[in-house]
C-alpha cells in the first residue's frame, strides 16, 4: 500500500481541487482529508457518512461544588480567565491545562475528556472517504489528522486498495506533520508568486526533513513565466522533479461552482489533460 499527500505552504493553492481529480483518475484509492481544521473536499466528492467517531482530543475543567470552599486559589491562578466569581468553569476559555487542579487544596477540581471533533467514514462515487471536523476553537487537530489516516488505513485494508490519496493541511506545522509523518511521496503544489516560492521552500524543507520523497506542481504556471522559471531552476537544482504545470483557465472555478471535481466537468480541457498526465507520473514514480 502507497500513500501519496498532497500539501503546500499555504492555502488557496489548489490541494483539494487536485485531490478530487485523482480520486476520480484512480477509481478504487482510499481518500483522506487531513484539513481537520476547514475540510472542503466533501464539497466535490460529495460523501454519504456510514460511521461517525467522538474525538476527544482536550480536557475540561470540572469543579464539584461540594467540595469547594471558594478558596479563590484556581480564579487567581488561571492565566485564561476561565473560572467565573461564582466559582464555575466557562468552557469557551478552559484551556484543559489543569493549573486549577493542581492548586486546589480540598480536590474539588477535576478534568475530564471533552468531545473536540468528529471522525467520518464516508463512501463516494469514486471509492471511500475519510475526514474530519475538528470543533471551532479546540486543539490538538494533528492527533485528529492522525486518526482520519489510521481510519484511512484500515478502510484500505479492507476494500484492497493499494494506494491512499491525502489531501494535507496548508502550511508547515503539527497537522500537516501528521499528514506526511511514514508517507511514500508528497506533491507541493505552488504557483509562480514570491510568496508561493518561498512556501514551497519551506514544505519542501519538512518533507526532506521526514525524508519523504518530493514532487512538485506548479498551478496557474502560465500567470508569470519568470517565476515559473525560477520554481523550475530551483527544483532542478535539488533534483525534485516538477510532475505538473496546470495552466489557468476559469474552467476550474466554474467546476468548483458546480461542485465536481474538474476533470470531470471539464474533461476536453487543458486542465485536465495536465492534470492526468500528472497523475500518470505520479503512479510511474509510485511504481503503481
Amino acid at each position: 500500500m502507497k500513500q501519496l499527500t498532497i500539501l503546500s505552504g499555504k492555502g488557496g493553492t489548489g490541494k483539494t481541487t487536485i485531490t478530487a481529480s485523482f480520486a476520480v483518475l484512480a477509481k478504487d484509492a482510499v481518500v483522506a482529508d487531513c484539513d481537520v481544521d476547514a475540510p472542503d473536499l466533501h464539497m466535490l466528492l460529495h460523501p454519504d457518512v456510514v460511521k461517525t467517531q467522538e474525538f476527544k482530543g482536550s480536557k475540561l475543567a470540572i469543579i464539584d461544588k461540594t467540595k469547594c470552599v471558594e478558596c479563590g486559589l484556581c480564579r487567581e491562578k488561571c492565566r485564561f480567565d476561565a473560572i467565573t466569581e461564582d466559582f464555575k468553569v466557562d468552557p469557551f476559555s478552559c484551556e484543559g491545562c489543569g493549573v486549577c487542579a493542581v492548586v486546589c487544596p480540598v480536590n474539588a477540581v477535576t478534568l475530564r475528556d471533552r468531545i473536540s471533533g468528529h471522525a467520518y467514514t464516508s463512501k463516494t462515487e469514486y471509492g471511500f472517504m475519510s475526514h474530519a471536523m475538528l470543533t471551532p476553537s479546540e486543539a490538538n487537530s494533528g492527533k485528529l489528522v492522525t486518526l482520519v489516516r489510521q481510519n484511512a488505513k484500515i478502510l484500505a485494508e479492507k476494500e484492497n486498495s493499494d494506494l491512499i490519496i491525502i489531501d494535507g493541511p496548508p502550511g508547515i506545522g503539527c497537522p500537516v506533520i501528521a499528514s506526511v509523518t511514514g508517507v511514500d511521496a508528497g506533491l507541493v503544489v505552488t504557483e509562480p508568486t514570491m510568496s508561493g516560492i518561498h512556501d514551497l521552500e519551506r514544505a519542501l524543507q519538512l518533507l526532506t526533513h521526514f525524508n519523504v520523497s518530493s514532487f512538485v506542481c506548479i498551478n496557474m504556471c502560465d500567470i508569470n513565466m519568470d517565476n515559473t522559471e525560477k520554481i523550475e531552476s530551483f527544483c532542478k537544482e535539488r533534483s525534485i522533479e516538477v510532475v505538473g504545470k496546470i495552466p489557468f483557465n476559469p474552467v476550474v472555478t466554474e467546476a468548483m461552482v458546480n461542485g465536481k471535481p474538474v476533470v470531470e466537468y471539464a474533461l476536453e480541457s487543458d486542465v485536465a489533460e495536465e492534470i492526468k498526465n500528472m497523475w500518470k507520473r505520479l503512479l510511474s514514480a509510485l511504481k503503481l
